[in-house]
């Protein structure tokens, strides 16, 4: 399923393909420079982040990972953005309920692959951004596959494929984004293994330090320079992740446990899809059935997380365990928009190493509209003095 290529500066970009997996359809080296047609058609973030930050977008390879509602919003919003090449990836049929939930199918392509469905309908949002398609299993995928990527975000899977999928993107030290949806409540995790980024800011009268700011943030350098009359600092940053599969084991920062009044903020949330990635573990099944047992083994397992937070019992209410499992696989337009505006955003950010990155769960609530960001890691000793 190939279409002819066009040209930017005279320069011919490579066919979309739906293929085996074996190659993805690469941003032209040739054509590094955006043209003044690019600046026309992205003037508008281009004044938010700049040409160069653009440029890295125009080159960048991302894999995504499942295409449901959420996996529409993340895709809409890179390549409307101006991403060089999009590969997505989904072993799955379309089938009638999709139709509910996504833009890019329609009753047409009841019964093809996800993936291969909804190119045509991604292209036709940005005819510059080359397209493929892959409908392999992603477990089936070795290590080196994700090499020929810059990022990799997955979506709507149970733990385990994403703690493997994290893996092996650490392997190949390339970045991670996880993202799920159910029905009002979703997360948004980032693994960017180790990300620099610049702040920039008017300059204090006070110098910057060259220093850790968190366990898992640094102070790297520090310049200036003047701009419309005033002095702007350019502040490097560093931030460590952790993997997944450490973020979900490990205990709240000190600070957000440190009073009472800051456990009772806590979203209940957090112990809930901690007590549903325990259920898959556990029982081998995506999500607990409407039944007395299910129901027993998840109030258990949600009470337990909760302790393991050292979060007061009052938080986790019945009434909000009964909630998410009434909305656990469900999919809601304004939170799949959401979740999806959010990461793409982050993506852009990071690829632009341009401001603060996701660090590095986020949860959301449409509920009590709040979505506050955890940084979940193993305890590390406090880092002090300046960096070496």
């Amino acid at each position: 399923m190939a279409e002819n290529g066009y040209h930017i500066n005279g320069t011919p970009r490579l066919n979309s393909a739906v293929a085996d997996g074996t190659s993805v359809p690469q941003p032209s080296p040739q054509a590094q420079t955006i043209s003044a047609d690019e600046i026309a058609l992205y003037d508008r973030q281009i004044r938010l982040w700049g040409v160069k930050a653009q440029e890295k977008l125009r080159s960048a390879n991302i894999l995504l990972v499942g295409m449901k509602a959420l996996a529409n919003e993340i895709a809409k919003n890179l390549v409307l953005a101006g991403i060089g090449s999009l590969t997505i990836l989904d072993d799955h049929l379309v089938t009638e309920e999709d139709l509910g939930s996504q833009f890019f199918v329609s009753e047409l392509h009841v019964g093809m692959n996800r993936a291969a469905a909804a190119i045509s309908q991604v292209r036709t949002l940005n005819p510059r951004v080359a397209l493929h398609a892959d409908a392999e299993n992603i477990l089936l995928k070795p290590p080196e596959f994700y090499a020929m990527f810059d990022m990799i975000i997955a979506t709507d899977l149970d733990l385990a494929p994403l703690s493997i999928i994290n893996a092996a993107c650490r392997f190949v030290n390339k970045p991670f984004y996880a993202a799920g949806s159910h029905g009002f409540y979703g997360f948004i995790f980032a693994d960017l293994i180790c990300h620099d980024y610049v702040i920039k800011r008017e300059k204090s009268n006070l110098s910057t330090q060259l220093k850790a700011e968190t366990v898992t943030r640094t102070i790297m350098a520090s310049s200036t320079k003047t701009e419309n009359g005033k002095q702007i600092e350019m502040v490097t940053k560093r931030e460590i992740y952790s993997p997944i599969n450490l973020a979900n084991t490990s205990p709240l920062q000190p600070e957000q446990i440190s009073s009472r009044r800051r456990k009772l903020q806590v979203l209940p949330l957090l112990s809930c899809l901690r007590a549903l990635w325990e259920f898959q573990n556990v029982t081998g099944r995506s999500a607990p059935a409407d039944s007395h047992e299910d129901s027993k083994l998840f109030i258990t397992l949600a009470t337990e997380k909760h302790q393991e937070l050292q979060l007061p019992n009052e938080t986790l209410r019945s009434e909000f365990i009964r909630s998410f499992l009434d909305n656990v696989g469900s999919e809601i337009a304004p939170v799949t928009a959401f979740l999806g505006g959010q990461l793409a955003q982050d993506v852009i950010n990071v690829l632009g190493q341009r401001e603060q990155p996701i660090q590095n769960f986020l949860l959301f609530d449409s509920e009590d509209s709040k979505g506050p960001v955890y940084a979940l890691h193993p305890i590390f000793p406090p880092l002090d003095g300046p960096v070496l």
